[in-house]
């Protein structure tokens, strides 16, 4: 029997069931947000986290003249007495704001309009409506102008929403999807205060004081301050990562992935998914990126030889976390960041009310918009908005070990003479030396403790400090975890012009063990012949490195092979 396809990038819950897509169920959703009931909802989730698919699922469950067999065999269609009250009952209004983003206020401002307006073409039956006056049906045509005039803009939603309520005589649901995203490209490009006053009125009229609204979900990453945008909003019921209501509805549950990988015969990878895309706490919740998951099944289904990757890193610029990183010793020391990486936890206050403008200016705010943001997540149950962070996965941890790196090299550029020193010390065998400065270079950045994450992942952080350094050389070609003889080495490193190869072997040395973890290095080298690729090139003086690091400490061993060709 074929498998249902995955979904990869899409977002509309009507495409996903009619063309036999996968789909783990949220629709339970339906009955925790009826039961909870709020005037206006905003749930707040990291990027990637199922919003526009949740999104997508109460349109087509509340909007009149749906097809209500998309939800046969679903979890809500066991609940026959709120189906039979809501399926199917309701205008609505959905737009999303998520491709809205511009460098310019007025590029944004058209986008935005145009947004509002293609969702009120949607509804081109309103200009024939025998249920509508003249002026009213006016009103209709004016909102298809939106762009040209901030007062039609600024009350369009209001608008539209009184029409579709006097046509159907039924009051309206309204869904805006990634409402705060304009507000994010704003304060990137210098615009905010203009996008702060757009945003306020669009949401004043429609949210506070419109007599149509049944009710209203939102959606974004972050909770805006209600000062910025939700003034004198009252009724509003945020939905945080702190809350438990609704807490399994945005990403994937572990039975939910259990489920998706037994389905498609990956059940002998649910260790490896579980470290790498597990681990963020919402609510009481434990629950998995949905983004990965997806994404990891795929391509094992292509590939059952793939390894992990960082789907989730790569579907933005992460720019959060590099400046966060680069705030190193400007209020994040190194120890903060180091337990961090290495399994470890740091206790912080959260503020779940920020502001895009000013999410940057202190690190107690940025320490708050990693836990937005899903760089961080809470590893216990808080104390009030007192929230123990850890990094939730392989794939952050990975990303926040990347982001050091990178700062790392920045630094090492700016010290040539030093990068100059440790290459001599190499390529002439002086292990004393090459110890004595990639320890200095140690210092400069952050250690890996000594905890239960996994040593490979310790031993790629100091592989990457290497490469780092050495990718500075003039000169040399450095490349790293080839494959040479009967395996893969390290790091290995030629230069020609003087027919000198290099091989890297790096360890992790758990407990300080230096002297056997070089030793079994040497021996890996020489068991693996990994120099056999350096022979075949021409590379006549052989270097082979054993470096064993621990914290911020290394022992460096090297042994000299001089061939020649027969």
């Amino acid at each position: 029997m074929d498998k249902k396809k995955l979904p990869i990038g899409i977002e509309d819950f009507a495409e996903i069931i009619s063309q036999d897509f996968y789909y783990v169920d949220k629709t339970g959703m339906i009955k925790e947000l009826l039961s909870n009931w709020g005037k206006v909802n905003l749930f707040t989730r990291p990027r990637r986290f199922g919003k526009s698919m949740n999104m997508s699922m109460l349109k087509c469950f509340f909007e009149i003249g749906t097809d209500k067999s998309l939800f046969d065999g679903l979890a809500i269609s066991k609940e026959t007495e709120l189906c039979e009250k809501y399926m199917g009952q309701y205008p609505v209004i959905s737009i999303t704001l998520k491709s809205t983003e511009a460098d310019n206020f007025e590029t944004s401002r058209n986008l935005i309009a145009s947004e509002i307006r293609d969702e009120a073409e949607r509804m081109s039956f309103l200009a024939d409506s025998d249920r509508l006056s003249a002026s009213e049906k006016e009103s209709y045509a004016r909102l298809l102008q939106a762009d040209s005039n901030d007062e039609v803009l600024y009350r369009s939603l209001k608008t539209l929403s009184g029409l579709l309520q006097k046509h159907y005589n039924k009051k309206v649901i309204i869904l805006i999807d990634e409402y705060d995203v304009p507000l994010a490209k704003a304060s990137n490009h210098g615009f905010y205060k203009k996008m702060v006053l757009l945003i306020r009125n669009l949401f004043e009229q429609v949210l506070k004081t419109n007599s149509s609204l049944e009710f209203a979900v939102l959606t974004g990453c972050l909770r805006v301050s209600r000062e910025s945008i939700f003034t004198g909003l009252n009724n509003t019921k945020v939905y945080s990562l702190l809350e438990a209501e609704c807490d399994e509805q945005f990403g994937f549950t572990d039975e939910e992935v259990k489920e998706m990988l037994a389905y498609y015969d990956l059940s002998e990878y649910y260790s490896t998914t579980r470290e790498w895309y597990d681990g963020y706490m919402i609510g009481q919740a434990n629950v998995y990126n949905p983004w990965d998951v997806i994404n990891w099944c795929n391509q094992l289904l292509n590939n059952l030889d793939r390894i992990p990757k960082c789907y989730w890193a790569n579907s933005s610029s992460n720019e959060e976390l590099k400046r966060f990183i680069e705030r190193m010793g400007d209020g994040v020391t190194k120890t903060q960041i180091e337990r961090l990486i290495s399994g470890d936890t740091v206790q912080k206050k959260i503020e779940e009310q920020l502001t895009y403008d000013t999410m940057y200016d202190s690190i107690e705010n940025m320490w708050s918009l990693l836990y937005a943001t899903g760089y961080l997540t809470q590893s216990e149950t808080p104390m009030g908005n007192v929230v123990r962070l850890a990094i939730p996965n392989t794939e952050v941890r990975t990303i926040f070990r990347d982001s050091v790196l990178n700062l790392f090299e920045k630094e090492v550029a700016q010290d040539g003479a030093m990068v100059t020193d440790f290459c001599d010390a190499l390529k002439t065998g002086n292990a004393e030396e090459v110890e004595r400065l990639f320890n200095d270079f140690m210092e400069k950045t952050i250690s890996i403790r000594d905890t239960a994450v996994k040593k490979s992942f310790k031993e790629s952080f100091y592989h990457g400090l290497l490469i780092g350094i050495l990718s500075y050389k003039d000169g040399w070609s450095v490349d790293s975890n080839g494959e040479s003889g009967n395996g893969y080495y390290d790091i290995a490193a030629e230069i020609e012009r003087e027919e000198i190869g290099i091989i890297i072997e790096v360890k992790y040395a758990e407990n300080a063990q230096f002297e056997s973890e070089c030793q079994n290095a040497i021996k890996q080298i020489n068991d693996n012949d990994y120099t056999a690729e350096l022979k075949s090139d021409g590379m006549r003086t052989l270097w082979k490195y054993a470096i064993a690091c621990y914290k911020k400490e290394c022992k460096v061993v090297v042994e000299r092979e001089d061939y020649e060709p027969k």
